[in-house]
């Protein structure tokens, strides 16, 4: 569609907008007209009417703070939509893929049954018991279903078009028997309001799940005494994992046979960030599958938390301070690799986050800012992070 004269797109702008000045650019650098000036009316109300006007025109307004405070308009053409690869048919095959791969991994061997020595024979094994796995496999795909359909009613509800989630199976590598799920975005969020509300529903939607989920596995698993077993781990603790223990069990738990040279505050201190020393001969929770999704699930809301990049703490948090986020990347990344002595796997997200997490994704109106609502719910969840981070995943016996 032809360009409208400037005179028409300057009547369009000034209803919301009082300008000083207007420069022509040019759709190879990705806009066709600046105003630089005062939005006359509340930025999100200008927004939606401005959007609004100029649909027929096929043009899209981006509102961005100038740096002398003042406010700057771009009239430019539309982002190209990021179409679907792939039909629902592929979204379906891979939750059924996860789900096979989940219950394999949740699958139960009857206590006293030989092990085969064979991968082969170890696979029948898995497949004769399949089915036992089924609680598992309930308890963190609701989680991961809870947290993903989070994300995708939010932004269906603020007109952003999302795919279904992704499912990832990994059998026999993962000791959850999936890498989780995602969900595309295949346009841009209208403000930050919108980009918050998005990032946001997805872990508070799966926390919602996984604390119930968590205390009911608890009130199924029993205590015992940690011994050295071949090929045994004992899953790491946050905060909010330690409380849920002793809210069931009434005690600290991993509760050590001593204390050794370390206070009691010391050597919680210690076993919380490091997994050291490992507490042979004292007490433990024998976690049942459901208990182990539970953990999954907070697990798995402290790395989508994390706040950097595309991730879901780093899309809350750039709502809240924006540009100012991508100083704190080296500082999260210097503590990804100091924590990776004691957990390897801090590595990998340390590389993860040094070549993707200075890029974030910038509404097409960056004026709009959270409103005090949605500012205490980004504050809430920096504490939920606090609560659900785990230094150390997992500790070898």
């Amino acid at each position: 569609m032809p360009l409208p004269e400037t005179d028409v797109l300057n009547s369009i702008i000034g209803r919301v907008f009082r300008y000083t000045d207007v420069t022509a650019g040019d759709p190879k650098q990705g806009f066709y007209l600046r105003y630089r000036g005062q939005l006359i009316l509340d930025s999100a109300e200008a927004y939606e009417q401005l959007a609004e006007a100029l649909r027929p025109y096929e043009i899209v307004p981006l509102f961005r703070k100038d740096r002398d405070g003042g406010h700057v308009i771009f009239l430019a053409p539309p982002p190209p939509k990021r179409k679907a690869t792939a039909g629902i048919s592929t979204n379906i095959v891979m939750f059924m893929l996860t789900l096979v791969s989940v219950m394999l991994t949740g699958a139960e061997i009857p206590a006293g049954t030989p092990i085969p020595p064979d991968l082969l024979g170890q696979l029948k094994l898995l497949a004769a018991n399949f089915f036992s796995g089924w609680p598992f496999a309930l308890a963190l795909l609701s989680i991961l279903l809870a947290h993903e359909f989070g994300h995708y009613i939010a932004g269906r509800s603020r007109k952003v078009d999302v795919s279904l989630p992704f499912f990832i199976p990994l059998p026999l590598i993962s000791p959850l028997g999936t890498m989780g799920a995602f969900i595309n975005l295949r346009s841009i969020p209208r403000n930050k309001r919108h980009l918050f509300d998005i990032g946001i529903a997805g872990p508070l939607a799966g926390l919602i799940v996984a604390i119930p989920v968590l205390l009911i596995g608890l009130s199924l698993s029993t205590t015992g005494t940690v011994l050295p077993v071949e090929g045994g781990y004992i899953e790491g603790n946050s905060l909010l994992y330690l409380l849920a223990k002793f809210a069931v069990f009434g005690q600290w738990l991993p509760a050590p046979q001593t204390y050794g040279a370390f206070s009691p505050l010391l050597y919680w201190l210690v076993y919380f960030f490091t997994g050291t020393p490992v507490p042979y001969g004292g007490v433990d929770v024998f976690i049942h599958p459901v208990a182990l999704a539970g953990w999954a699930g907070l697990l798995v809301t402290s790395l989508n938390l994390i706040p950097a990049g595309q991730l879901d703490g780093g899309h809350i948090l750039y709502t809240l301070f924006g540009d100012r986020l991508r100083k704190a990347l080296p500082f999260i990344i210097a503590a990804l690799v100091v924590m990776g002595f004691f957990w390897t796997g801090w590595w990998l997200w340390a590389g993860i986050l040094f070549f993707f997490g200075r890029v974030h994704l910038e509404p097409l109106d960056q004026i709009t800012e959270l409103d005090p609502p949605r500012k205490a719910l980004a504050w809430l969840m920096i504490i939920i992070f606090l609560l659900t981070i785990t230094p150390v995943p997992m500790v070898l016996l």
